[in-house]
């Protein structure tokens, strides 16, 4: 098992319209083949910044989602909404 934290820092003013497209993508990304679990997180002292904690069985499970044209499509939409692109972590025990 391991675990995806997810970094991203939204752009003044588009907080509402990075909620609703994350949210689709959680969504989508609970379909994916391995996913276990997820939480969408906001820091308490910059609420700019959004964590994305998703639990996958295997890294190879991580990794076809995250190549997936679902996700990517998402990406798509997420991204003009970020002030840098997204920063990903793989954790495991």
């Amino acid at each position: 098992m391991i675990r995806v934290l997810i970094e991203r820092h939204i752009a003044d003013g588009l907080a509402e319209h990075y909620e609703k497209t994350a949210r689709e993508t959680l969504q989508k990304a609970m379909q994916a083949h391995g996913f276990i679990t997820g939480e969408a997180l906001h820091n308490t002292e910059d609420p700019n910044h959004r964590v994305v904690l998703a639990t996958y069985r295997t890294i190879q499970d991580w990794q076809r989602w995250a190549r997936s044209p679902e996700r990517q499509e998402m990406l798509d939409q997420l991204m003009p909404m970020l002030e840098s692109e997204e920063k990903v972590t793989i954790l495991e025990h």
